[in-house]
Formats: C-alpha cells, structure tokens, sequence
C-alpha cells in the first residue's frame, strides 16, 4: 500500500477436492512448522479422523472469539493438532510454564502480552491450556470470566492502562472510528480494545473426560461448555491404528515378502495397540515407546 505498511497475503477460503488433497497440504505445511519449531517438531499421522480434529482447531483459531474445548484422553494428539492449526492460521501460541511457584498472579502476568499482541496489534493469538497447567481452581475462574466477557478485572495497573490507550487511540483513529475534531473517549477506547481482544486471542482447553473432575469444572465454570467449541477426541478407529502401524514400518527395514505377509504384520502390530491412554499415543504422534 502507500503507506508502506506491510500486509499478510491474502488467504483464500476455498473447498478441498478431497481428504488425500488435504492430507498433502497438511503435511506440506507440517513440514514448515518443524523447520521453523524444531524443539516441538511434530511428526504426525494424518489419518482420516486426525485431519478432521485439525481443520476444526484450524476452523476455531480462524474464527473471531472462537475458543475450543478438546475432550479426550492424554496422549490422543490434542496439543499436536493444536500447534500445527495455529501455525497454519498464522496464531501465536503460548502455554504456560507451570512451576511449583506458579500461581494466580503469574497467570495474570502470562494473560498481559497475549492482551497487548491481540487488543493492540490485533494479530491472531492463542493460551493453550492442559489439566496440567490449571494447577489451581481459581485458574479456571480467570478463564471463565474471559470466556463470558473477555475483560479480566484489574488486569492491568494504572500506568500500563494509560500507555494501553494511548497505542490504541492510534489505531482508532487510522480506522477512522473517531468523530472529526475530537479525541476519543477512553471508554470508547478501551471497549475497542477490549473487543479486539475477544477477537484475537483464542483459549484451547484440551481436557480429559476420566474421573469427576471434568463434570465438576462443567457444572462450577459454564463458560467452559457456553463460550468454546466443544471436540471429543473419541478412540481411534481400526483403520487409523492399521495406518499408524503402517506409516512406522514403511521405514523399517523387514524381511517380509508379498504385500499378504505385510497386512498381516500391520494387523499385528495394530492389535498390540490397545485403546487405552497408552496405546492411543502412537495413533497420532510419532514417539518411540
């Protein structure tokens, strides 16, 4: 533009051929997500059912307040899929660093630059949360309050308030959004920020449906259920075991001949995976066990 303001090319919504025409994307671009995040490189199986829980991560981070909920047992690709989608739908993605200091103020102070990058720059941002991260309940409280409002009390003191509105009325007024000949209000500032931030930054809560503990949060915290897009991760199928089991030995030199001896081998190995929490590692992401 005139301004020699640099823009993102555009992005161009357009229906999928086919499920192995998705699959070559997918992976083309899984290949740019581990050259450029080698320390979380992932190589994943993208069968039939992991592709459809990845376009609708995808879906949801490219969604204005979209926020998902991910239901599923540990180890059936949740963080995976969601690294990859928020690569692919230019979202940064932070999760916090739980240590045993870690508490109520440090998730404040993990929430203020996502605020800034989403309200102020209003670039595309995401909290992925685990049951391991809510180390304490009133974290969750926090993000109830996010889900249904998207402003977070006494999130910000008064200084950085102030320098808050004055990098907003910046944009504000490059919008346009401001009367001629007078400054904007810093109410009117703030809810502009505000609804930027509800736009932009997007929370993943990948959940485990196992013991009590997940009804309780549903039925203490509704904006877990009311405000996120709900996906269950339900056990793999049989053919996406059989494609885990084949994707790892195409590999792996074997003396076997004729594609029979092959099937038989992959059935093999499929059946030594149950569907449990520990055989449903391997369904999606590449780890040695």
């Amino acid at each position: 533009p005139e301004t020699g303001e640099e823009l993102e090319a555009p992005r161009v919504y357009e229906p999928v051929p086919s499920l192995d025409d998705l699959r070559s994307r997918v992976e083309h671009k899984m290949g740019r997500f581990n050259e450029a995040h080698k320390r979380n490189a992932a190589q994943l199986v993208l069968f039939d059912d992991a592709l459809a829980h990845f376009t609708r991560v995808s879906r949801i981070l490219r969604t204005p307040r979209g926020s998902a909920l991910l239901i599923g047992v540990g180890g059936s690709g949740k963080q995976s899929l969601t690294r990859l989608a928020a690569y692919v739908a230019d979202c940064t993605l932070f999760q916090p660093a739980v240590t045993k200091s870690y508490n109520a103020t440090s998730l404040l102070e993990d929430f203020k630059p996502l605020y800034r990058r989403a309200g102020v720059q209003g670039r595309g941002c995401a909290l992925l949360f685990t049951d391991k991260e809510i180390k304490e309940e009133s974290f969750l409280e926090y993000v109830n309050i996010f889900l249904n409002t998207g402003e977070l009390p006494n999130l910000f003191p008064r200084d950085e308030y102030d320098a808050i509105l004055g990098d907003v009325a910046a944009v504000y007024q490059k919008l346009g959004l401001a009367e001629p000949g007078r400054e904007p209000a810093a109410e009117d500032l703030w809810a502009f920020f505000i609804d930027r931030v509800r736009n932009n930054l997007h929370l993943v809560l990948c959940f485990s449906p196992v013991g009590e503990k997940f009804r309780s949060r549903a039925q203490k915290f509704p904006g877990l259920i009311n405000g996120c897009t709900v996906d269950w991760f339900l056990p793999w199928p049989e053919q996406a075991l059989i494609d885990v089991a084949r994707h790892h030995l195409d590999g792996f030199p074997q003396r076997v001949d004729g594609n029979e001896l092959r099937t038989v081998l992959h059935n093999h190995i499929k059946m030594g995976r149950p569907h449990g929490v520990r055989g449903r590692r391997m369904c999606c992401t590449h780890q040695q066990t």
